[in-house]
């Protein structure tokens, strides 16, 4: 149930920094939405810890 979480603010996160970068090119959406993916998962993690 904690990595479900973990994917889904992965998911979340990433999508924002996909839009955010798309809004200036396509290598920064790509870049943010990689480093939104690592910052989802981390904190989706920690969220699930303490729910769970």
């Amino acid at each position: 149930m904690q990595k479900l979480i973990a994917w889904i603010g992965a998911i979340i996160v990433s999508s924002i920094g996909w839009w955010v970068g798309s809004q200036i090119g396509l290598m920064t959406a790509v870049i943010l939405s990689g480093i939104g993916t690592g910052v989802g998962f981390y904190y989706g993690m920690k969220l699930a810890k303490r729910w769970l």
